[in-house]
């Protein structure tokens, strides 16, 4: 069982920003992790419930200079776009207080 959270940080950008108001958030995470535990932590963390969680791999981008040398220009990445139950939306920048629901 892993100790820390899957997920690393929200992605915010123009797309995702536009599918907030549909009740999809997009979110960077570890490149082990799988649904489950991803829908555990947005339990854990956000205190929402997830109907549905899609999961994509970017693969890494290389550009070749001068004579075959290859640079890296963008890692490997996993992002996961989660879906919530019904209407319901949240901040995905505000982490629910597990202090205070005890």
């Amino acid at each position: 069982m892993r100790t820390s959270s899957p997920i690393i940080r929200p992605i915010v950008t123009e797309k995702s920003s536009l599918e907030q108001g549909k009740g999809k958030y997009t979110f960077l995470v570890q490149k082990g992790t799988n649904k489950i535990e991803i829908k555990k932590a947005i339990k854990d963390l956000y205190g929402a419930d997830v109907a549905k969680v899609q999961m994509m791999v970017s693969p890494k981008k290389e550009r070749m200079i001068g004579r075959g040398y290859a640079l890296t220009k963008r890692p490997v990445l996993k992002k996961a776009i989660v879906t919530l139950k019904g209407k319901k939306t949240m901040d995905p920048n505000k982490f629910k207080d597990s202090k205070k629901s005890k």
